[in-house]
C-alpha cells in the first residue's frame, strides 16, 4: 500500500513538472488582455496598443487592451495583481508604480509591486517637456520661475494623477527651482493636457511624444525638456539644465509585468517577443521620430532595474517630504 502511494505521488509530481513546459509551448491559446492603468491616448496606452498588435502578429492570438484608470494607477495595478497567474493578464506599467511604493501607504496601494507582480520586460523611455499655457507671461523657464517666486502658491501645474511620473517630475522641479506651485491631479493625461491648453492650470510636465503636437499647434509654449540632451523632436527647446535648473532630469519609462507566479517559461516567451519587437527597425524608427528610446532587458535585469527605481523614488519622496 505504501509503495503504491509513493508511486502515485511520484507520478503526480512528474505530471506537474512536465505540464509547465507543455503549457508554455502552447501559450497563448486564447486571447490575452493587457491592463493599462492609465487613460486612453497617453504614452502607456499608445505603447500598449502597438505592443498588442505586434504580439498578436507573433502569437496568432488577440492581445486586448483594457484601460482600468483611477487612483494614480492603483486600480488597474490591483486588478492585474489579483488576476490568475497564467500569462493571460499582463500589466502595462511605468515609473508611476515604482514611485507609488513609497508615495502611497500600503493600505492605499493594496499591493506590493515586487511581491505581487513579476517583471517581463521594459519597453521604452521618453524625455518630458515643461510647458505653459500661452497666456502665461513667461517666455523662458527662468521667467516662469521668477513669476512663480513672485506669486507663491498662486500658480498651478497639472498631472495625470498622484504618483505619476509627471507629478514626481513636478515636485522635483519645484524643489530644485525653489518655487511653490500647486499640484492639480487629473484623472488621466488627456484631461491634464486639456487643463493646461484651456488655461485652467498654468503649467504641465508631459511626455515629449504626447505633447509635441500641441506645441507644434501653439496650444502650449514649451519652456524646457528634461533629458541630458536636447530632444530630437524639439531641437529648439533647451534642456532644463541649459535653461537654468542644473542637474534636473526626469523621464517616463514603460514596461510589462504579470501576476506573481506566472510560469517562468511563459515570462521568458513574452520577454523574447517584446525584446524582438523593440529592436525592429520600423519600431525603432517610429519611436525615434516620437522621441522615445527602446529598452531591452531580461526579466531578471528588469527586476533589478525596478528595485533600483523604487529606491530612487523613495529617496526623492523622503528628501522632499512627499510621503
Amino acid at each position: 500500500m505504501a509503495r503504491r502511494l509513493m508511486l502515485a505521488l511520484a507520478a503526480g509530481l512528474l505530471a506537474a513538472f512536465s505540464a509547465a513546459p507543455s503549457s508554455a509551448q502552447d501559450y497563448p491559446n486564447h486571447a490575452v488582455r493587457i491592463i493599462v492603468p492609465f487613460g486612453a491616448g497617453g504614452p502607456a496606452d499608445v505603447a500598449a496598443r502597438l505592443i498588442g498588435n505586434v504580439l498578436q502578429e507573433s502569437f496568432g492570438q488577440p492581445f486586448v487592451i483594457e484601460n482600468r484608470t483611477g487612483a494614480g494607477g492603483v486600480i488597474g495595478t490591483v486588478e492585474a495583481a489579483k488576476s490568475p497567474a497564467d500569462g493571460y493578464t499582463l500589466l502595462m506599467m511605468s515609473n508611476t508604480q515604482t514611485a507609488n511604493e513609497s508615495l502611497l501607504t500600503p493600505d492605499k496601494r493594496k499591493y506590493e509591486l515586487m511581491r505581487d507582480l513579476a517583471p517581463i520586460a521594459p519597453v521604452n523611455y521618453s524625455d518630458l517637456v515643461i510647458v505653459v499655457n500661452p497666456q502665461v507671461p513667461a517666455k523662458t523657464l527662468q521667467e516662469f520661475i521668477a513669476l512663480a517666486k513672485s506669486q507663491p502658491g498662486k500658480l498651478n501645474y497639472a498631472s495625470s494623477g498622484q504618483g505619476t511620473p509627471y507629478h514626481m517630475a513636478g515636485e522635483l522641479f519645484k524643489a530644485m527651482a525653489g518655487i511653490d506651485v500647486v499640484h492639480v491631479p487629473y484623472r488621466n493625461s488627456g484631461e491634464a493636457r486639456s487643463g493646461v491648453i484651456g488655461g485652467q492650470v498654468q503649467m504641465m510636465i508631459d511626455a515629449v511624444p504626447a505633447m509635441a503636437p500641441n506645441i507644434g499647434e501653439n496650444q502650449v509654449r514649451a519652456l524646457a525638456t528634461t533629458g541630458k540632451e536636447r530632444s530630437a523632436v524639439l531641437p529648439n527647446v533647451p534642456t532644463a539644465g541649459e535653461a537654468g535648473v542644473a542637474g534636473y532630469e526626469a523621464t517616463i519609462w514603460l514596461g510589462l509585468m504579470a501576476p506573481a507566479g506566472t510560469p517562468k517559461p511563459v515570462i521568458d516567451k513574452l520577454n523574447a517577443a517584446v525584446n524582438a519587437m523593440v529592436k525592429r527597425p520600423d519600431i525603432v524608427k517610429l519611436w525615434t521620430e516620437q522621441g522615445a528610446v527602446p529598452m531591452s532587458m531580461t526579466p531578471e535585469e528588469f527586476g533589478k532595474f525596478l528595485r533600483g527605481d523604487i529606491e530612487k523614488w523613495a529617496d526623492v519622496v523622503k528628501k522632499f517630504d512627499k510621503s
